[in-house]
């Protein structure tokens, strides 16, 4: 598995996730709670890509030494 192919599977499958996640929110939660998802929902999505990221630079930096 190549690496446009992980990461394409992973972005499908967040997207597939926020999609859920904000038809649920929308249907059943009043605005203001809505509102806090999507906040708490950017800051997730945010972080999660700062951890690949810093994965990506560990591993680069693993490669590089060897």
């Amino acid at each position: 598995m190549t690496m446009s192919t992980c990461s394409s599977r992973r972005v499908s499958h967040s997207q597939t996730q926020t999609d859920w996640a904000s038809k649920l929110t929308t249907d059943y939660y009043p605005d203001d709670q809505q509102t806090k998802f999507m906040h708490l929902q950017a800051e997730v999505e945010s972080l999660l890509e700062q951890l690949q990221n810093l994965k990506s630079q560990r591993l680069d930096g693993t490669h590089q030494a060897e």
